[in-house]
């Protein structure tokens, strides 16, 4: 038998370079402050839905339209039903949008420091990716952006970095970039974002993709949705059905539509992770580490006196998973979820711990 094991693939798979998610551990002991996940239980309401969708309709298959949970969106952004499109998490909206929207066979421009699975998409679809450098900020400038393009893809905020962009910044690229979309990934935006929802009446090229994963506490679920203009949302609609008429389940359904509905515990736990997120900013300064200025749900953060990766692995000995990016502009950089106040309490400790013997010296050195 050969050893190719790749020799039943189809040629373009063998090319792929697939996205590498963040480790999810087995077993328990673990603080998990790696892939951005919400440390707080979702909607008391959305558990109790859930547990009401699991009946004998479980045999039926659930509306392909969505048109429940995407009534429910439309009235709380404004818009229409026909502007709003909901798929199996953001990631499956995004890669129909790649599909539907962005392929027009010039260069799509991305972030050179953004999420990863923007080029595993070009990569998929046959995308030429151009990535465009963030400036010595790590700041996005969208002036970089005005040149020959396919479509522009923007996280606001931007993830690792955590730096969002103001919407005069977003509506000054809207106005110059008219002949192909923008789309402006928001799974952050609910921590200290802008969401450049209230722009889509006026531009009809920009799509903006949200997600219940992160403020919503429903990673687990699976839900995403967009946001645009209905020629816009029948191209994602149109992939869909060519891909799976069904992506949400019954429970799903059920489950999203109660968490947006339940606005209290939406603000109440999106309040504690933004108050963590400014005292762990406050003591890892006071560690000597340097933070770029985050509106998400995570903090990027470095120690000019260590390295990254090295540091990640002395937390991981300690059972606290961090996200490090083996990518040169940001190698000594760890990517933290804030977790709860009590994650955040045990990672400075942990800290303080593994920094102590570079402070001693450090005080030795200047007596």
């Amino acid at each position: 038998m050969s050893g190719d094991r790749t020799r039943f693939w189809s040629p373009a798979v063998r090319g792929l370079h697939a996205y590498t998610p963040g480790e999810q551990p087995q077993g328990g002991g673990w603080i998990k402050l790696n892939t951005n996940e919400n440390p707080y239980p979702p909607s008391p309401l959305a558990l109790q839905r859930m547990a009401d969708a699991v009946d004998d309709r479980l045999r039926l298959y659930p509306d392909p339209q969505a048109i429940a949970l995407r009534q429910t969106i439309a009235a709380q952004h404004g818009l229409q039903i026909d502007q709003v499109f909901v798929g199996n998490g953001s990631d499956e909206v995004l890669a129909h949008a790649f599909m539907g929207l962005l392929r027009h066979g010039l260069p799509l421009l991305v972030p050179d420091i953004s999420y990863s699975f923007y080029p595993v998409y070009c990569g998929l679809y046959g995308i030429t990716c151009q990535p465009v450098p963030l400036d010595d900020g790590y700041r996005v400038r969208v002036a970089d952006y005005l040149q020959p393009n396919s479509g522009i893809v923007l996280p606001n905020p931007n993830a690792p970095t955590g730096i969002a962009l103001p919407l005069s910044e977003l509506r000054w690229l809207l106005e110059r970039n008219s002949a192909s979309v923008v789309v402006v990934d928001e799974a952050y935006v609910d921590f200290g974002a802008e969401s450049a929802a209230t722009l889509i009446g006026e531009f009809p090229q920009l799509l903006v993709i949200q997600t219940l994963s992160k403020s919503r506490a429903l990673a687990g679920l699976r839900v995403g949705f967009a946001l645009g203009h209905a020629d816009l949302i029948q191209a994602l609609t149109t992939v869909k059905d060519s891909f799976n008429s069904y992506p949400l389940d019954r429970v799903a359904l059920a489950g999203a539509q109660a968490a947006l509905d339940d606005q209290a515990h939406f603000a109440e736990i999106t309040r504690r992770i933004v108050d963590s997120r400014t005292w762990l900013v406050a003591q890892l300064a006071a560690l000597g580490f340097e933070c770029l200025p985050s509106s998400a749900n995570f903090v990027l953060a470095r120690h000019p006196q260590h390295r990254g990766a090295p540091l990640q692995q002395a937390l991981r000995e300690r059972k606290i998973l961090v996200r490090h990016f083996n990518q040169a502009r940001i190698a000594d950089h760890l990517r933290i979820t804030i977790g709860s106040q009590a994650e955040c309490e045990a990672l400075v400790h942990a800290l303080s711990e593994l920094l102590a013997p570079l402070q001693n010296h450090i005080k030795v050195a200047s007596a």
